[in-house]
């Protein structure tokens, strides 16, 4: 069982309402160019042509916002390594392409989103709900490719599936967290790629 849950954004009003999706899309372009720090709730009302207080009526700061923001973000990722635990492939090569999955789109927001980034970086170090349901994906991805290759008879069944997953994430830190690829030159995040997965399989293997 899953010990990380998933848990509900913070927000204020209906879930499903255009504006609300509004304020969410003008802020992520808002954080884009200016950042979290440069970026006040006032901006983005005025931005929309809104008061801050009707902007009060879906999300009660600008961390609510910055965390929805975030959820879109790391959701993306997310859709990816889901898909590749669905791949009809073995659990060995499904394993390895969500280590190297996780990986590419973290530097890939780390290059190409840079402001994002930082977002994901406050979520990770102050564990907003969209980091925590991050983690509760990824979580459940390994579990699932775990479970199978135990069906496969190729990972070993002797261990708790609980503290098998748990340490599997924890090994994905050095390549996935935003404020420790800071640290690395690609390169090096490449070696301890390679590095980590061959140990992860080892340890897993019958």
């Amino acid at each position: 069982m899953n010990p990380v849950k998933k848990v509900p954004l913070p927000q204020r009003g209906p879930e499903a309402h255009e504006r609300r999706e509004q304020i969410i899309n003008t802020a992520k372009e808002h954080f884009r160019h200016y950042g979290y720090s440069k970026t006040s709730v006032g901006d983005i009302a005025k931005l929309i042509g809104v008061s801050n207080a009707y902007i009060y009526k879906f999300f009660s700061s600008k961390q609510d916002i910055a965390e929805a923001v975030c959820a879109e973000t790391l959701g993306k990722i997310d859709d990816e390594l889901i898909a590749i635990s669905k791949l009809k492939s073995s659990a060995t090569n499904r394993l390895r392409l969500t280590f190297k999955a996780l990986m590419e789109k973290s530097l890939e927001l780390f290059f190409e989103e840079r402001k994002l980034h930082e977002i994901a970086a406050l979520s990770s170090a102050n564990n907003w709900c969209a980091n925590t349901n991050h983690q509760a994906v990824l979580f459940s991805v390994i579990e699932q490719i775990i479970l199978d290759g135990r069906e496969e008879g190729v990972f070993d069944r002797k261990a708790p599936l609980d503290e098998v997953c748990r340490g599997i994430v924890d090994a994905m830190i050095p390549i996935s967290n935003p404020l420790l690829l800071e640290q690395k030159e690609p390169e090096m995040l490449e070696e301890s790629l390679v590095a980590l997965t061959n140990m992860v399989l080892r340890s897993l293997a019958v």
